[in-house]
């Protein structure tokens, strides 16, 4: 078999194959508002706004910002894609997402474009949208501070079984002092001295969301200078909480690190930055918590190949995904290539991250056909020395990192 038809087999598999999506923030039909769909939520995401305001420098961040969601939608569109060509990766995945669903875009008319939301309803649309980028499942990212989540769950109104839980801690364990209140509202006495009453009723708050939710796994996301024995309030609670509580419930945590929050604030959230960390706290936690599942995503280019030699020394460690900054084609190219071949199947290639559920269409088009080009390149390594690969080998390997198979033996081994 040669290279082009290594290549077309590969792409064709994985293309057929229904992604299990292990990060998103995406949410249900059930959680109302939250759930963000639409191409004026694709276009006032927080990705487009840095790019339309270096477009305008006459135009301030603060002004932009002060708009309602149509008229910043009205103004990217203008500039981004009627003014100038949409080549970067935020913009061309809109158009990705308008070409795969149909839209008519040849007059680049938004109005026309509006047009061909109108007629779905929420339901239709999540089905529409799952249904054309292949997916069986996500993962949200939920918070047990926000309001609107938490009467969702306790009414038990959360129905749709594509869309799995995560329990996300960020408010837990890096804005612990302030959520006290919130917390004292749930029920769970806490007071701001860790003292054993206080370790106790953490962890009962955990188990509590662990049972309410049933997450995929604990999440949070943390800043490059992250260290798990500098003495600070996170560090204490997640050695004396969070890991406890993951060992005990088997759950793996997520750690998500590499944010440096709000470089420039007048972006609001398009202000967030990235920041090398040191590879060597992960090594130690998972050296120190051998029992502890890790799942670990960088937001830093320069940290990946440290996190893959940490995953070789360290089962427990499980890398995942392109994040954020990182998820451009060259970018994901070069990660999976890296990982490939020093951790072969035992990583998860990519997430989506995606906070509109029309994302799911581009991220997972694009990162679908770098992942295809890396995958066919390393099989047709292995054939020409006369080794046998099978469809069916192929389809087992890509269900392994993109169904779900992984994350699941991960959890349970």
């Amino acid at each position: 078999m040669d290279f082009l038809a290594v290549t077309k087999q590969v792409t064709n598999i994985i293309n057929d194959t229904a992604v299990a999506d292990i990060h998103t923030h995406l949410y249900s039909e059930a959680f109302g508002e939250l759930m963000l769909w639409g191409v004026d939520e694709l276009l006032t995401y927080h990705y487009l706004a840095p790019e339309l305001l270096r477009l305008r420098p006459d135009l301030r961040p603060q002004d932009y910002f002060k708009l309602g969601k149509k008229e910043q939608a009205e103004l990217v569109w203008q500039e981004i894609f009627v003014t100038h060509t949409p080549l970067s990766e935020a913009a061309r995945g809109v158009v990705t997402v308008l070409h795969e669903l149909g839209v008519d875009t040849s007059e680049k008319d938004l109005n026309t474009v509006r047009k061909y939301f109108q007629d779905f309803s929420p339901a239709e649309y999540i089905d529409k949208v799952f249904e054309l980028a292949n997916i069986k499942s996500v993962v949200m990212t939920n918070d047990p501070f926000d309001k609107t989540e938490r009467k969702v769950w306790n009414q038990s109104k959360h129905q749709d079984e594509r869309f799995k839980s995560a329990l996300r801690l960020d408010g837990f364990l890096m804005n612990y002092t302030e959520n006290l209140p919130a917390l004292h509202e749930q029920g769970f006495s806490m007071s701001e001295n860790l003292e054993e009453k206080t370790i106790i009723a953490s962890r009962d708050f955990l188990k509590h969301w662990i049972d309410l939710i049933t997450p995929e796994y604990m999440a949070v996301s943390l800043p490059p200078d992250f260290r798990p024995d500098d003495g600070s309030v996170c560090a204490r609670l997640m050695r004396l909480c969070v890991l406890p509580v993951a060992q005990e419930c088997h759950l793996p945590f997520a750690m998500m690190i590499g944010v440096k929050r709000q470089v420039n604030p007048e972006l609001e959230l398009a202000g967030d930055g990235v920041g090398k960390t040191d590879v060597s706290a992960i090594e130690e936690l998972a050296c120190e918590y051998p029992d502890v599942k890790f799942m670990i995503t960088l937001l830093s280019r320069e940290n990946q190949h440290e996190l893959c030699v940490a995953a070789r020394k360290f089962r427990n460690i499980l890398p995942f995904g392109c994040w954020w900054f990182l998820n451009n084609p060259s970018i994901i190219h070069e990660i999976t290539s890296e990982r490939i071949e020093m951790l072969g199947l035992t990583m998860i290639p990519q997430h989506s991250d995606a906070r509109v559920l029309d994302q799911l269409i581009y991220k997972w088009s694009h990162s679908r056909s770098v992942i295809a080009a890396v995958l066919a390149a390393k099989y047709f390594d292995i054939m020409k020395t006369g080794w046998r690969v099978t469809k069916e080998d192929i389809q087992r390997d890509v269900n392994r990192i993109l169904g779900g198979r992984i994350l699941e033996e991960f959890r349970g081994g």
